[in-house]
C-alpha cells in the first residue's frame, strides 16, 4: 500500500473552540438583558397573594389582616421599592405612602331603600302631629294638610284668614298659625311658604297684580311664624305664584276660592340627596370615594 493511500490524521488544536468565546459573549448579553427586562416587570400581586393565602391556610398560618389589592410600586427584584417615604410600624412593617391615581379606593354602595322606608315613617309621624294640632280647623275646611313623599303641604284657604284682595290676616287666624308654628319647631328641613290666587286680574293702590298679592300674602304668613324670634329665618324660603300653579281650573268661584291658598311646605330631603350627603361626609375622611346610590322611585 502506497504511502498516498494512507489516510491523513486530523490534528486537534488544544483548548476550546475559537467561536465558543463568541457564543458565551452572546449568551452573557441576554442573559443581562432579559435579566433587565424582569427587574421592570411588576409581580402580579394578587394572584400572589391568593396562592399564599392558600399556602398557609393548608399549613395552618395564621393572618390577622386579609389583603385583597395590588399594592402599588412592587416588583420582583425590590420587593421594598416604595414611592414615598418608608415609614416602619411597631409591626416592623414597612408602609408605604403614594397620590398615584391607581392607588386603591373606597367604594361605598349604600342602598337607598332603607334611608327612604326611615324617612316615610318620620314623615308620616310628623303629618300626624300637623293633623292632630289642627284637627278643628280641618273639620272646618280652613286648613288641608297633605304628606307628599319628600314633603309635607299644609294648605290655607283664603276662608277665614284673609280679606278678599288683602294680604293683611285676620286676627282671628293668628292663633291657627301660632298652632303651625308649635309643629314647626319639632321638624326639622327648609320650610317653603307660596302664596297663590285666582285668574282674576287686580289692580289696587296697594297691588298692581296677583304676583303682588300672592308674595305679599306669603310674607304675612312668614312674619308671623317668625314672630316669636325661636326659628331660624334661614330656614324660610318665600314664594309668589300668583295664579300660574291652580290646584282646580278657574272655571267657577268654588275653584277660584280653591286656588287662593297659602301653602306651608316643610321640604325634606329626597334619598338620594341624602345618601349623596353621606358620601360626602365620607369624603371628607379618605383620599377618594366612589359612591354609588340604588334608585328606589323612578
Amino acid at each position: 500500500m502506497s504511502d498516498e493511500a494512507k489516510p491523513r490524521e486530523k490534528k486537534v488544536e488544544e483548548g476550546l473552540p475559537a467561536w465558543m468565546g463568541t457564543f458565551a459573549d452572546l449568551m452573557s448579553l441576554l442573559m443581562c438583558f432579559f435579566v433587565l427586562l424582569l427587574s421592570f416587570a411588576e409581580m402580579d400581586a394578587l394572584k400572589y397573594k391568593q396562592v399564599v393565602k392558600s399556602l398557609e391556610n393548608a399549613f395552618g398560618v395564621q393572618r390577622e389582616v386579609m389583603a385583597d389589592d395590588i399594592p402599588a410600586g412592587t416588583s420582583i427584584i425590590a420587593q421594598n421599592f416604595s414611592p414615598g417615604d418608608p415609614k416602619p410600624t411597631p409591626l416592623q412593617i414597612v408602609k408605604q405612602e403614594t397620590v398615584d391615581d391607581a392607588s386603591p379606593k373606597l367604594k361605598v354602595t349604600m342602598d337607598a331603600e332603607e334611608f327612604a322606608k326611615q324617612q316615610a315613617k318620620e314623615m308620616q309621624e310628623e303629618t300626624e302631629k300637623f293633623k292632630e294640632a289642627l284637627d278643628g280647623e280641618i273639620k272646618q275646611g280652613l286648613i288641608e294638610v297633605e304628606n307628599q313623599f319628600n314633603r309635607i303641604v299644609i294648605r290655607i284657604r283664603e276662608k277665614g284668614s284673609f280679606p278678599s284682595g288683602d294680604a293683611r290676616l285676620n286676627k282671628s287666624f293668628v292663633p291657627i298659625l301660632h298652632k303651625i308654628h308649635d309643629v314647626l319647631l319639632e321638624t326639622d328641613g327648609r320650610i317653603a311658604v307660596a302664596g297663590h290666587t285666582d285668574d282674576i286680574p287686580i289692580n289696587t293702590p296697594r297691588y298692581r297684580s296677583n304676583w303682588e298679592l300672592s308674595t305679599s300674602r306669603a310674607t304675612s304668613v312668614v312674619h308671623e311664624l317668625l314672630a316669636p324670634g325661636d326659628m331660624m329665618p334661614s330656614r324660610f324660603v318665600l314664594e309668589g305664584y300668583a295664579d300660574t300653579e291652580p290646584l282646580v281650573p278657574n272655571d267657577s268661584p268654588e275653584n277660584r276660592a280653591t286656588n287662593r291658598r297659602v301653602e306651608i311646605i316643610v321640604l325634606k330631603s329626597s334619598s338620594e340627596e341624602g345618601l349623596t350627603k353621606s358620601i360626602d361626609d365620607l369624603m371628607n375622611e379618605h383620599e377618594s370615594v366612589d359612591g354609588s346610590i340604588t334608585p328606589v322611585y323612578q
